[in-house]
């Protein structure tokens, strides 16, 4: 190799070397200390069990969500018939079964005609007459019960991301868990009421006299009867307003008569039907319904406008912050329970880190003195090599965003003893060269090359093991897999071509007459 092109090789390698250490500099250098070009906050990002914090795994009870699906489909069937024309009685529901009474059972052809082409997703039961009974398709059943994992994902993760934890695990876990990580957080009751709250959010009118159809919620007495307590409230049934139609949820402070608030802001729908509602009943309550409490029932004493509504009670700043926030993430389709719940205190995430050091640092030196003991002059190089290794390897890991756990530790360990073997592989097939009587050229080109088939091959196998278990596996099986696909790229930078470039600018600058192994 001429030396221009060894000289190239050589200073990409140190380039990458120096870039890397500048950019875990955070990690390592003192507090205030901080080097050119190096980024404002330590890039290395631990996890749960390093970092202490909480451990929430939540069942997603996904019949629910196909019974209140069934529940609104037998509502909005029940409207749609009668712009048809047909007279629909009274609606029920059990499960995933709807029951239509007809006011007039010869209308019974047109309505399943009607269900047939408008509700395919509904089965029609065997019978006749002014009782219809409706089974919802297994394929429905399944459709419903997928989205409402999706959409439960999705609204935890909004509401964990609004809570404001650093690098927060949230994955789905087998057909209906998920499971929740949050490093540093020590107050798993906050975390549990916030992400666990279901967030339902209604607007209904009291039930006065003439209300036919009512029921009985639970709620604060303070927005009637100016002081705390419970009250029970009698509510009309028909929800004039849902928490799909708030766009925004704002924390308002304290005022001189009452305590911090949530301001709503509402959708441009949801503006036309509160203006339009308020316009009409005028004089009466509107109670705000969340989770099947009533939170307040202030008296609508004019038009309101503007699309903004608000939610008082005797809330405290963090009540009102934690409300703001499920109700801007939006509702969870369907009941959450907790099934397990872990706290890791801070303590003991530092023993795992000082234990996870202490066992690289012991490792490290037993192998960089066999090296250099064994090897000599080729094993110190393999034992720079490792150094490097690692230093890629933390590079690579933190680059990515990804969080380091002590199964991750391990697979450092483990990386280490591959990055080892290959070079033992190496430094033995050009010992076995030289004592053939080769010169260290031809002995360097003909190890390297006889010990690559063996690390190539033992290299890919263990890469695809990690594929496979970072593929079925999940939380810390998936972050040693990780860490060990990743370690084994790095290996291969620093044990094969990271000696060869240095062997090689030897070879191309000075000559190398004398190879210390």
């Amino acid at each position: 190799m001429n030396p221009g092109t060894a000289n190239y090789r050589l200073a990409a390698l140190l380039a990458l070397t120096i870039g890397s250490l500048i950019f875990l500099s955070p990690a390592f250098l003192p507090t205030g200390v901080h080097l050119p070009l190096a980024p404002a906050e330590s890039p290395i990002k631990l996890g749960l069990d390093l970092r202490g914090g909480t451990h929430l795994l939540f069942a997603v009870e996904v019949e629910k969500a196909v019974e209140n699906s069934v529940g609104r489909t037998g509502e909005e069937l029940s409207r749609a018939a009668r712009d048809e024309g047909i007279v629909v009685g009274k609606v029920g529901h059990e499960g995933t079964n709807l029951t239509i009474q007809l006011e007039d059972a010869t209308q019974r052809p047109e309505f399943d005609e009607f269900l047939t082409n408008r509700y395919p997703s509904l089965q029609i039961q065997p019978g006749a007459g002014a009782t219809v009974k409706l089974a919802l398709s297994v394929r429905e059943i399944d459709r419903i019960e997928r989205f409402a994992m999706e959409q439960s994902l999705e609204t935890i993760r909004n509401r964990v991301d609004q809570f404001g934890v650093a690098e927060p695990t949230i994955q789905r876990q087998g057909d209906r868990d998920i499971v929740v990580q949050l490093p540093g957080v020590q107050d798993p009751q906050r975390a549990k009421g916030l992400i666990g709250k279901t967030a339902v959010l209604e607007f209904r009118l009291i039930a006065d006299g003439n209300s036919e159809e009512s029921v009985e919620l639970k709620g604060s007495a303070s927005s009637a009867a100016g002081a705390g307590g419970v009250q029970t409230w009698q509510v009309e049934k028909k929800v004039l307003l849902s928490g799909g139609q708030v766009a925004d949820a704002r924390v308002r402070p304290a005022t001189q008569l009452e305590g911090p608030y949530v301001e709503l802001v509402l959708t441009d729908s949801g503006s036309d039907d509160f203006e339009a509602l308020t316009e009409e009943n005028v004089g009466r309550n509107l109670a705000i319904v969340l989770d099947g409490r009533v939170f307040s029932a202030p008296n609508i004493r004019e038009r309101i406008g503007g699309g903004r509504a608000s939610i008082t009670g005797n809330f405290d700043m963090k009540e009102a912050r934690d409300l703001a926030i499920v109700l801007r993430a939006g509702a969870l389709p369907a009941p959450i329970r907790i099934i397990e719940e872990r706290t890791v205190g801070p303590s003991l995430g530092r023993d795992s880190i000082e234990q996870g050091v202490l066992s690289l640092m012991v490792g490290g030196v037993l192998v960089v003195l066999f090296m250099i003991f064994y090897y000599r002059g080729a094993g110190l190089l393999a034992d720079v090599a490792l150094g490097l290794n690692v230093v890629f390897l933390m590079t690579a890991l933190a680059a990515f965003g990804m969080t380091l756990t002590l199964p991750g530790i391990a697979g450092i360990v483990l990386t280490m003893g591959m990055a080892v073997d290959a070079n033992v592989l190496i430094n033995e097939r050009v010992r076995e060269e030289l004592l053939l009587g080769k010169t260290p050229r031809a002995a360097l080109e003909t190890g390297y090359e006889r010990a690559w088939a063996a690390i190539r091959d033992s290299n890919i196998t263990t890469f695809v093991s990690g594929l496979i278990l970072f593929q079925f596996g999940s939380g810390p099986v998936k972050g040693f897999a990780l860490t060990l696909c990743v370690g084994i790229l790095t290996t291969v930078l620093t044990a094969v071509f990271g000696t060869r470039i240095y062997y090689d600018f030897q070879l191309s600058r000075r000559g190398l007459t004398r190879i210390s192994i």
